[in-house]
């Protein structure tokens, strides 16, 4: 195991900067995920810790040495891609061994590590196949266990379930969660699904334009997104945003409304207010639920999604924002019917900025 810290490390592509002073730890035996969209630059990170981009300034260290202008064999890590990058005409237990065999390890070790590794991946019965008799899910245990003989001090992964159908990312999923936890190793996870996110991270390292935006335990980070951008991204159905007017400030939070909504106090939260702004009021949809006369937000049911264990409804509010309520699975909500919801004030959050 090792720890892992990045003090405001940059990167830049001539004038462009694309990683914007980030300041991060991985502590010994702990998952992190970095995740955020397309472009945020996830992967350009995790390629700079492997050794396989250059730092322009900042430093990156591991176990408690400055590696900035280390080689990536000398740094103690081991990468898994998003494309299992297996030699075809290589049996498994050979793919496996191959960082082994070019390391000149003896023939005892060499099968010491493969069956350690197979057991621990449960793929003992796969170790003479060929890449090309196996599954997408087989193949991505293969790399994962070539990662693994080298008993690296940190794991990296690079969006490793990508490739892969809904059902397998699920099975695999688990596999990486379980490998963990029998390795208890310091492991660095990138993704864009925050599903993988939320279910193996110790702790989220959310990204967008090359900068943090917030770094938490992932439950932290739900109930207590740092700005309108962690609100958005991590949840599902996505948090419901709605522009409202400061009508109120005391003590206990921040009044707010508008044309669809009734007057409600959301706790501020240290943010700064100032009476009359417009501001954005985030509710999850899981919080909101049907209401009679007594409803905070008014509007026109205009879709009804039925998933089995929920239903989606989505609904047109007064003021021409479209919301949308996570609800339970016998939930009746007609389409083109007046429909009013309400949800727990604690439970909402209220950003000054306006998207």
């Amino acid at each position: 195991m090792a720890n892992v810290k990045l003090r405001n490390v940059r990167k830049s592509y001539g004038p462009v900067e694309v990683i914007k002073g980030v300041d991060i730890d991985v502590e010994d035996g702990e998952f992190v995920v970095f995740v955020g969209p397309s472009g945020c630059g996830k992967s350009t990170l995790l390629r700079m810790i492997a050794g396989l981009e250059d730092i322009t300034s900042g430093t990156l260290e591991i176990d408690g040495q400055v590696v900035n202008d280390l080689e990536p064999s000398k740094r103690g890590i081991a990468m898994v891609f998003q494309s299992y990058a297996i030699f075809p005409h290589m049996t498994v237990r050979e793919n496996v061994a191959f960082g082994l065999t070019i390391n000149k390890a003896s023939k005892a070790e060499k099968e010491r590590k493969v069956a350690e590794a197979a057991r621990i991946l449960q793929m003992e019965h796969l170790l003479d196949r060929r890449p090309s008799e196996l599954s997408g899910g087989q193949r991505q245990r293969v790399a994962i266990g070539r990662a693994i003989v080298r008993d690296p001090k940190v794991f990296l992964f690079d969006e490793p379930l990508s490739n892969l159908d809904a059902a397998l990312r699920m099975d695999m999923r688990m596999e990486i969660g379980k490998l963990h936890q029998s390795l208890a190793s310091s492991m660095i996870y990138v993704t864009h699904d925050q599903v993988e996110a939320m279910t193996l991270a110790d702790k989220i390292v959310v990204l967008k334009d090359g900068q943090v935006m917030q770094i938490g335990a992932p439950m932290e980070l739900y109930h207590e997104p740092a700005n309108l951008f962690v609100a958005g991204f991590l949840g599902a159905p996505s948090m419901n945003f709605l522009r409202v007017t400061v009508d109120a400030i005391d003590d206990h939070g921040v009044t707010v409304s508008n044309s669809a909504l009734d007057p409600v106090t959301v706790a501020h939260k240290g943010r700064k207010f100032t009476l009359g702004q417009t501001a954005t009021l985030g509710v999850r949809p899981q919080y909101l639920a049907p209401a009679g006369d007594d409803g905070m937000l008014h509007g026109k049911v205009i879709l009804t999604e039925r998933l089995g264990s929920e239903t989606v409804v989505n609904v047109m509010l007064k003021d021409g924002t479209q919301l949308v309520a996570a609800l339970s699975e016998d939930a009746i909500l007609d389409e083109g019917t007046e429909a009013n919801f309400r949800f727990d004030p604690a439970q909402a959050h209220i950003f000054p900025e306006v998207d």
